[in-house]
């Protein structure tokens, strides 16, 4: 049996809900929440938004950013966003997977890029393109950023990329690794997830955190497990991929999970889209039980603000129509949530 972490009373706070499936939440210094959608239900136009006082949800940066059309220019707008989050830099970064649709490959061009967007001015400050790296099928999935260099994770082609955040050349590592590459099936709800033609969902290469000391990278297909490399490694453009592959360590035997955050002490906070539940792991490797509570559905993205609150998307992303034989079963709204676990975010 799970030992319990947390304090006995907490509970969870409702703190924004929508009528369209998100999948991702991050909160800046002054309060300020953000939102992604992952196109995953045709196209309902935003893709990132703010969370206003009052609950409206607006268009962010501006309502062009989030105007994109099949057929037009895409290097300025957004096409299909999957994650987002501050940076230690301050600035909102953004994953733009380039992909029309859920299942589809990344549009030519620069349709496939990394946006960086300086809160303070609500300006978009940087564009990375990464068609560089990709492959046919990549899907950049994820990132976290350790002073000057990105890594990301391709759940389409198994990969990790480390990017440098300067000049914007990155490389891809470990490809079709066991480590990066999806061998179990990912269960949610008591049940194998399969796509529209029956077939289980794999997702490749997916969350990743940074230890606090920036040592470790850990890393994990959707399914699990987790495992951790470290960054000296992985940094090291002369490290070659059979040094890079015998320096990889299995960390954690993990769940099927919708989303990771890290805390300042190096323990990993974890959603299980199968038992509806959120763990945590201790650097030390030791899990407990933060909680558990059937409104969980499909947590995602994880995030941990400055005032100690664990948040907590639940999108309901097994229950779209793509995953349910053609129809859907999310019951709207869907809810950010968010409880007090009094940890400090790691931000370096």
């Amino acid at each position: 049996m799970l030992a319990y972490f947390g304090l006995a009373n907490a509970q969870l706070e409702q703190a924004a809900v929508s009528g369209t499936v998100w999948n991702g939440v991050t909160t800046s210094a002054e309060g300020r929440i953000f939102v992604n959608f992952p196109r995953i239900e045709g196209d309902k136009g935003i893709r990132i938004g703010e969370v206003l006082k009052n609950g409206k949800i607006i268009p962010y940066p501006d309502s062009e950013w989030n105007k994109w059309k099949p057929g037009a220019d895409a290097a300025h707008k957004f096409v299909r966003t999957n994650s987002l989050r501050i940076g230690p830099d301050g600035l909102l970064w953004v994953v733009d997977t380039g992909t029309p649709s859920m299942g589809q490959n990344p549009l030519p061009g620069n349709a496939l890029k990394l946006i960086s967007i300086n809160i303070k001015t609500n300006t978009v400050q940087q564009i990375i393109p990464l068609s560089g790296i990709a492959k046919p099928s990549t899907f950049i999935d994820d990132l976290r950023i350790s002073g000057n260099t990105i890594y990301l994770t391709d759940a389409g082609e198994p990969a990790l990329i480390v990017l440098d955040k300067a000049t914007g050349k990155g490389r891809r590592v470990l490809e079709n690794h066991p480590s990066t590459t999806d061998h179990l099936p990912i269960q949610a709800e008591g049940r194998i997830m399969k796509d529209e033609k029956g077939n289980e969902v794999r997702i490749h290469a997916d969350q990743l955190e940074i230890s606090p000391d920036g040592k470790w990278l850990y890393f994990q297909p959707a399914s699990g497990p987790l495992w951790r490399v470290e960054t000296k490694y992985l940094n090291d453009g002369n490290t070659s991929e059979e040094q890079l592959a015998s320096r990889v360590e299995l960390f954690y035997k993990t769940p099927s999970t919708g989303g990771t955050a890290i805390d300042a002490d190096g323990n990993i906070y974890l959603s299980d889209v199968n038992k509806s539940e959120i763990i945590r792991i201790s650097p030390e490797g030791k899990e407990s039980l933060v909680i558990k509570d059937k409104k969980l559905l499909w947590a995602d993205a994880l995030w941990i603000d400055d005032n100690g609150y664990l948040w907590i998307p639940a999108g309901q992303l097994n229950r779209l129509a793509g995953f349910q034989g053609g129809k859907s079963k999310v019951k709207f709204p869907v809810v950010i949530y968010k409880m007090k676990i009094n940890a400090k975010p790691q931000r370096n």
